[in-house]
């Protein structure tokens, strides 16, 4: 087995034997998979991407509507409810949040100097994740390199400063590495993300945090921070953990007149930050910050049923999962203003569907529970898909496997697939062995540097522990060469995706997304009846998650 993860000597062992169970699929299982119907996949992307449901914004009518759809297609494939009060819907509250333009300011104050007014968008972003109307900042500027804590590789950029009520300033990405043993090498850890940034930031005392935007560390441009974070910005109300005043990005020049207004070289700073021995440095320089934002306060839904199993007690549940939710509308707008979200992510929440048909018209029952939920707000955050791994039908260490689906584009039949994550888990043999079954070369992640495995739902449930991951397509298709397949995901992204053009249409092929679906079954049946826990390989990030949830049990 040839991952570049290591594994501990039990490990390798449980994978021996995950890997000799791939053969022992029952004769109904296979005839499950053989049910999926690509065309029963195509009705529902067809109604959940439909004008009706106005893009499936959460807590707004076309949502709900989605919600719902998806709730009776469960009533009527015979699945348990497993959300609130004996139904399938498990309810969330959320606050969205939006910065008003003309009402919030950012100012740069250096000791001395004259003042620097920053324009909102162009020049920066912010959110209040206090989650009130107003706020006033007027704290000094830390500079605290990557912002990262990460005692597995002795780095620490908070050693020797306090942070407390002041405003950290921190560049977007993971210190630069090229051993995989340290931050990934070129793969992008969580500790990369903007999001482990503000945490860590709240969770270290400061009331605001400034990211500095790189194109190149960040592999988005500016145009996608702007668009993220100046519409309105969803959080779970009653999330308990730390929050900033101001979780803000700011723009690449900023940053150099911010050092420059401190008589400090950005580029020397950041090559500093990069290395060992880095000590973070308080500038010479205060931020002024007045936020005001409208407050919106609704629910929203992910939707869950259960195929039970057979046995109960200590069991090993398997959990498939896709969002549901999209971007909504732009109201007032003229011509079309509505995200369907066809490919984004009907496809994958119709997916779901003809699964959890298939799984429940199984002509035997699974040894363990089969969950199905289509989660919400996964555009807002992967919000539904936290709710639900802190809230899941039954305990985290009590489930398998999470096999997710997101933006599996109809068009054709794949001859490989991107299954990022899975080679991280001692399950990696059995999905090797299943490729090979169905025609599928496993591929590589295209883009390491992107950090993609921690930009979909699957991220929630390992963040608790359960192994998991997102079952994508390469670019490879029946009847077609790569180039083919590129050019058509390269014209998705650049025309459709997050766009109002990403639409049903009658020439999509689901025969591709169905094979993907009929993949999914046989996982999930070696998984549910495999024959000891499955785990994150030793020393992964999540193995401490998965350690405790099972102690938890």
């Amino acid at each position: 087995m040839k991952t570049g993860i290591r594994m501990a000597a039990g490990s390798f062992v449980f994978a021996l034997s995950m890997g000799a169970l791939a053969q022992t699929v029952p004769p109904a299982v296979r005839q499950a998979e053989a049910s999926i119907d690509p065309e029963k996949i195509r009705a529902h992307v067809r109604f959940l991407a439909d004008d009706l449901l106005e893009g499936r914004y959460p807590g707004l009518r076309g949502g709900d509507i989605a919600a719902k759809y998806i709730a009776t297609q469960f009533a009527l494939d015979g699945l348990k409810p497993a959300g609130d009060d004996g139904t399938y819907l498990q309810w969330i509250n959320f606050v969205g949040m939006k910065a008003i333009a003309d009402k919030t300011s950012f100012t740069l104050v250096p000791a001395g100097g004259p003042a620097i007014d920053l324009k909102f968008a162009d020049d920066y972003t912010v959110q209040n994740q206090k989650l009130t109307p107003s706020i006033d900042i007027d704290a000094p500027i830390v500079f605290v390199g990557y912002g990262v804590t990460a005692p597995e590789f002795n780095w620490n950029d908070y050693a020797g400063v306090d942070v407390k009520g002041k405003v950290i300033l921190c560049i977007v990405g993971d210190p630069p590495s090229n051993d995989p043993k340290f931050f990934g090498g070129k793969a992008l850890t969580y500790y990369g993300r903007w999001t482990y940034k503000f945490e860590q930031a709240a969770r270290m005392g400061a009331v605001g945090a400034l990211i500095i935007h790189r194109t190149d560390l960040a592999s988005y441009g500016w145009d996608v921070v702007r668009n993220s974070n100046t519409s309105e910005k969803t959080y779970l109300r009653d999330d308990q953990t730390p929050q900033l005043e101001a979780a803000s990005w700011i723009q690449l020049e900023v940053a150099r007149k911010l050092f420059a207004a401190a008589n400090m070289n950005l580029d020397t700073e950041m090559t500093a930050a990069g290395q060992r021995g880095f000590k973070a440095v308080q500038l010479p320089v205060r931020l002024k910050a007045h936020v005001e934002s409208t407050v919106r306060r609704f629910q929203s839904a992910n939707v869950v049923g259960i195929v039970p199993g057979t046995k109960s007690g200590k069991d090993q549940a398997v959990l498939y999962t896709a969002h549901y939710d999209h971007l909504g509308f732009v109201p007032g707008m003229k011509g079309d203003n509505i995200y369907n979200g066809a490919a984004d992510n009907a496809t994958g929440t119709a997916m779901l569907l003809e699964m959890a048909r298939a799984w429940s018209a199984m002509t035997i029952r699974p040894p363990h529970d089969v969950i199905f939920a289509a989660v919400t707000a996964e555009e807002q955050g992967l919000l539904g898909s936290q709710y639900l791994g802190q809230h899941p039908p039954v305990p985290a260490g009590q489930i398998a496997l999470d096999l997710n689906y997101d933006m599996i584009l109809p068009i054709g039949i794949p001859q490989e697939i991107n299954v990022n994550g899975a080679q991280r888990t001692s399950f990696y043999p059995v999905v090797q062995d299943t490729a090979k079954r169905f025609g599928l070369a496993i591929v590589p992640d295209p883009r390491p540097e992107a950090g993609t495995y921690y930009r979909s739902d699957h991220f929630s449930l390992s963040r608790v522990g359960i192994p998991a991951f997102s079952i994508d397509p390469g670019t490879l298709y029946e009847g077609h060469d790569r180039a083919w397949g590129e050019a058509k995901e390269n014209d998705y992204i650049d025309h459709r995706y997050h766009n109002f053009g990403d639409n049903y249409t009658p020439e999509m092929d689901f025969h591709g997304n169905a094979k993907l679906a009929r993949f999914g079954i046989e996982l999930g049946w070696e998984a549910v009846s495999a024959p000891a826990t499955i785990r994150w390989n030793a020393g992964d990030e999540f193995e401490a998650a998965r350690k405790a949830s099972l102690q938890a049990q």
